[in-house]
């Protein structure tokens, strides 16, 4: 277990923003991982707990007290299960389940990260969930002092959001299973329109899980999604705000609105977000507020290619990218009456 002090955590996170933690532990192993958590919670020390990075936006000040860095590994295949330890690259994974011919989260490729993070967010795109395919998550239970193993259920797995996330301060993750499907080579039925659109086919046909998987690399290319530390573009969290869920009451509202800006001809995308709510789309909301690609002047701008990625051009500070997106808030909920939320979890900072 390697251990520094007054440790640079900018290098941690794919934003490459934020100030030094006064102590860094890097584990390896799941044991290490606890005794580092324990360690912490004994003595009160404030614990922050880091994967891949790539949902983190660390304060200029860094954090005063413990990062550990989870960088543990083990990818385990045995028939249609998979199990992960926390800290294996998510992207490279989901490479080895296609590789296997087996079909559940070829969809998730190219999101940057490790393994541990993707039940706390129930990550998602182009039409997958891990919610869908994850059976048990094996966590350290800082409450209770043991180790855990949750099932599915026990997860209360939503849009963007789990158990994990509403409790922050009691779960570590160590391991994450998943149940996959042997479709003889084939993908699980495609449910994105815009992958279906792009593959040529009908939502809820079967592709081969390869074809799946390299036109969602590209889709996330083309959108500045897959880490390029030469394109600035991809220094991110991905999307930086959640797509809103609405009753339909306050659609009707804000759809209103919406035409009232807009034109009488002019309709919110709209998603069936279960009985009596509708998704609209965060990307739709922030381009239509005025926010374009490539919007900015400082050193903190919206992405050329995807509006709903705020990036580091290179010598941003976090106070630089919290602007930004307190601009953008701000201009969605004058335009249209709704407040984006942030996906990418702050530490130290809030909007």
């Amino acid at each position: 277990m390697q251990e520094l002090h007054d440790a640079p955590l900018a290098p941690l996170t794919t934003f490459r923003l934020g100030g030094p933690a006064t102590r860094l532990i890097t584990a390896t192993t799941d044991a290490e991982v606890i005794d580092a958590v324990r360690d912490a919670d004994a003595h009160g020390t404030p614990l922050l707990v880091i994967g891949g990075g790539s949902n983190l936006v660390i304060g200029d000040k860094g954090f005063d007290g413990t990062a550990l860095r989870i960088a543990t590994r083990g990818c385990e295949l045995g028939g249609t299960t998979l199990e992960l330890a926390a800290g294996e690259v998510w992207t490279d994974a989901v490479a080895r389940t296609v590789e296997a011919g087996l079909a559940g989260i070829e969809c998730l490729s190219g999101i940057p990260g490790s393994a541990g993070a993707t039940p706390i967010q129930n990550v998602g795109a182009y039409g997958q969930e891990v919610s869908s395919t994850i059976t048990e998550v094996v966590a350290y239970d800082r409450r209770a002092g043991r180790t855990v193993t949750l099932a599915n259920e026990e997860c209360a797995f939503s849009y963007r959001h789990s158990r994990f996330k509403a409790d922050p301060e009691r779960y570590v993750v160590l391991r994450v299973r998943f149940g996959l499907e042997d479709a003889d080579g084939l993908s699980a039925p495609v449910k994105y329109a815009e992958t279906a659109r792009v593959l040529g086919v009908e939502a809820g046909d079967r592709v081969p899980l390869a074809t799946a998987r390299e036109t969602v690399l590209k889709l996330r290319a083309g959108k500045g999604m897959v880490l390029d530390p030469e394109d600035h573009d991809t220094w991110s969290a991905g999307s930086f705000f959640t797509n809103p869920i609405l009753t339909d009451t306050d659609f009707a509202v804000f759809r209103t609105r919406v035409r009232k800006r807009l034109g009488d001809g002019a309709e919110p995308p709209a998603y069936p977000a279960g009985q009596g709510h509708t998704k609209t789309s965060a990307a739709w909301l922030i381009d239509k507020a005025g926010f374009t690609k490539g919007y900015g002047t400082g050193p903190a701008r919206i992405s050329t290619k995807h509006t709903l990625a705020l990036t580091n051009r290179g010598a941003a500070t976090t106070e630089d990218l919290l602007a930004l997106a307190r601009e953008v808030v701000a201009g969605v909920r004058e335009a249209f009456g709704i407040t984006l939320v942030n996906e990418p979890v702050t530490v130290g900072v809030s909007l």
